[in-house]
């Protein structure tokens, strides 16, 4: 890695926390509304660069504000209290930095135990209001927004379409968050109403002619207890949504898959016995849903999870929740 900080990572300037809650952050977007709302200036760490091996994809990054608070992880804790301190310098002397640790890295003192190397970015984030209600605007209309970040200067432009060229920048994909659709009202709904959130996936939750109020303390983006062909109806349905059927009714259970086949929704499935999965795609069939679109139905919903004994309603719904991640479509 050529033009890249070769110095000793400088100690933390702030208090570091004992534990690293800062990791279990990968939404950056609320943490950063908020520091824009309180007028905090603030730092992004972007990881730009992966030789050998990286607990964390290409892009991942942290913020930190003035305060030496910090939201979200570039490393598998290895070298994150020694950028929150690099994002401090570059908050109070204006100079963007290109950090590297690792293998073969100038900067001995930090290793990484995966044996790997890699560069982190560094830049004050300029007009932070500007920037999150571009991501939040992105967010709202289910597209992504592209951040392209010039390695010498720091400068960052957004752009609605990836770009063709990107020479001496790099291009962050923002993409919009995973969705769940969830229909039905048993134990297994309910513990997908709250688990999904906290995994980071947006989760709308249907039960037709339910209970007015939705699930106490489920972090839901949505409750829509409407009849079921309404509540179809009124999905906006993209390549980022799951939609899962648990209602243990048969006509039910049809109108909402045949709904979601009929989408671009990336990953369906529903709950229920194999036997009755071969009923469903028969009925599927015979409604005209195309035949790759069938095959791709994931019914019974879930990892297979051999051996675990997995009946209790938080496991089977960590099994789908895991069959969805599992399913995103990859770049």
């Amino acid at each position: 890695m050529d033009a890249l900080a070769q110095r000793s990572a400088p100690a933390p300037s702030c208090d570091w926390p004992d534990w690293p809650a800062y990791g279990l952050i990968d939404d950056l977007l609320p943490t950063l509304e908020r520091w824009a709302a309180d007028g905090r200036r603030c730092a992004l760490a972007t990881l730009v660069r992966i030789s050998g091996s990286s607990p964390r994809p290409l892009g991942s990054e942290m913020a930190i504000d003035e305060r030496g608070e910090c939201v979200g992880y570039v490393s598998g804790g290895c070298v994150e209290a020694a950028v929150a301190a690099e994002a401090l310098a570059v908050l109070a002397d204006g100079r963007p930095r290109l950090l590297d640790y690792g293998a073969g890295s100038p900067v001995l003192d930090i290793q990484l135990s995966c044996g790997g190397r890699i560069g982190i970015y560094v830049r004050e984030l300029a007009a932070p209001r500007a920037y999150v209600a571009r991501l939040r605007e992105a967010r709202a209309r289910r597209r992504p927004l592209y951040a392209l970040t010039d390695l010498g200067s720091g400068a960052m432009q957004l752009a609605d379409a990836e770009p063709e060229f990107a020479d001496g920048r790099f291009v962050r994909e923002h993409q919009p968050p995973l969705r769940l659709i969830a229909v039905g009202a048993d134990p297994v709904t309910l513990a997908l109403a709250y688990l999904a959130p906290q995994m980071g996936i947006e989760t709308v939750l249907l039960r037709p002619l339910g209970p007015e109020a939705p699930p106490p303390g489920a972090n839901l983006l949505h409750y829509d207890r409407r009849p079921l062909a309404a509540a179809l109806a009124g999905l906006h349905l993209d390549a980022r949504c799951a939609v899962y059927t648990l209602t243990h009714d048969a006509e039910a259970d049809h109108a909402v898959l045949a709904a979601a086949l009929r989408s671009p929704a990336y990953c369906v499935g529903a709950l229920g016995s194999r036997r009755k999965a071969e009923l469903r795609r028969a009925q599927l069939r015979a409604e005209g849903i195309a035949e790759a679109r069938i095959a791709e139905l994931r019914s019974p919903a879930g990892l297979y999870l051999a051996g675990s004994g997995a009946h209790a309603p938080q496991q089977i719904a960590l099994s789908i929740v895991g069959e969805m991640l599992a399913a995103v479509p990859r770049a």
